[in-house]
């Protein structure tokens, strides 16, 4: 079973200096963007935040035990895809989850593009409990109609992997068949897991880009599913319409109870937008989630387009976010470039 974690591995040490500086305020606030980048995941481990980016075909890991500092640590690239085979190139949206003692990262690949049609999502498995490796290639996850024959694989993205109710589950964006155009409706699949790397049971269609505000222009889709967890309380909080237009927002899905069936998509309640772009942030998505090591502030870290028009260059942003009713998280709204947001807990010291 996944002991999925919502803190990351503490293996640096920081120096402890015998007289504290006193902070001032403005040293304790910052603005963003943050970095350059797109789809990005941070998790914590202990004291230690980890931050892991796909580039010039390889998968890139920063560690850091300020969240702030995370996006601007040095990296080290701990995957490079292989010359040949179905993973060849475009490298997109990896996750590191931590689970029974090993560190996993799930993220997509394909053979050629644009167009985009040979997408498939995929699992490296570390060699021990270092999450800069050395790290093996477990392979294609099967997201397909037919576990048994294991034919009729199906494109997939953006597989996450999270624990309801003691069983195991992997959430994923694809396609309902196979298509020669990469502008064809996302919509979002579940399966519970028989291990880390394997699916048990074939796909179910979760939820699709159905609501007026799920519509693009262009291209119908939800894709970037996140599990969000607090207590009893299990959401899946995902992007939606065109990724390269200003009007990329997050949704969310919530399952009923813990012991409502996750596999029936009846399940789940749908809400949205529940955070948008506006007049001086764009196209925010693509959304992690991480706590301060005391638990006591939740952060959303998402990416938001560098400029209104359509296209792919974007930013890392995150803010602090809140749970002011029962199973309701409230993002707020788009911190500007100008607002100078308070740092997380234990950043500033």
């Amino acid at each position: 079973m996944l002991a999925l974690a919502a803190a990351v591995l503490g293996c640096a040490r920081a120096a402890t200096p015998s007289v504290a500086p006193v902070a001032s305020a403005a040293s304790c606030t910052f603005a963003n963007p943050l970095a350059p980048g797109a789809d990005p995941w941070v998790v914590r481990r202990d004291s230690v935040y980890y931050y892991v980016k796909s580039h010039d075909r390889r998968i890139w890991i920063t560690r850091a035990t300020k969240l702030s500092e995370v996006f601007t640590a040095p990296a080290r690239a701990v995957w490079s895809a292989p010359d040949t085979g179905w993973n060849r190139t475009n490298v997109w949206a990896p996750e590191l989850h931590f689970i029974d003692g090993r560190w996993y990262i799930y993220y997509a690949a394909g053979r050629s593009g644009p167009p985009f049609t040979s997408q498939h999502a995929g699992v490296l498995q570390s060699a021990s409990d270092d999450a800069l490796g050395p790290w093996l290639d477990r392979g294609p996850i099967y997201t397909g109609d037919s576990v048994g024959t294991g034919t009729g694989d199906r494109w997939s993205i953006d597989m996450t992997v999270g624990r309801i109710a003691g069983r195991d589950y992997a959430v994923w964006s694809g396609w309902a068949q196979r298509a020669s155009t990469d502008k064809t409706p996302q919509q979002l699949y579940i399966a519970p897991l028989e291990n880390p790397w394997t699916i048990s049971t074939n796909r179910v269609l979760l939820s699709a880009p159905d609501a007026e505000w799920e519509r693009g222009p262009e291209l119908d889709l939800q894709e970037g599913p996140e599990f969000l967890q607090r207590g009893s309380d299990v959401l899946i909080v995902y992007s939606t319409r065109d990724s390269w237009l200003k009007e990329y927002a997050l949704g969310q899905l919530r399952l009923r109870d813990t012991t409502a069936d996750p596999l029936n998509p009846s399940s789940w309640t749908k809400k949205g937008p529940v955070f948008t772009g506006n007049a001086d942030v764009f196209g925010v998505g693509h959304a992690s989630f991480v706590t301060t090591p005391d638990g006591s502030e939740h952060w959303i870290v998402y990416h938001s387009k560098d400029a209104p028009t359509p296209g792919w260059r974007r930013s890392v942003r995150m803010q602090r976010f809140d749970w002011p009713t029962a199973g309701e998280p409230n993002f707020g709204a788009a911190a500007s470039h100008a607002e100078r947001l308070r740092l997380p807990q234990g950043d500033c010291r």
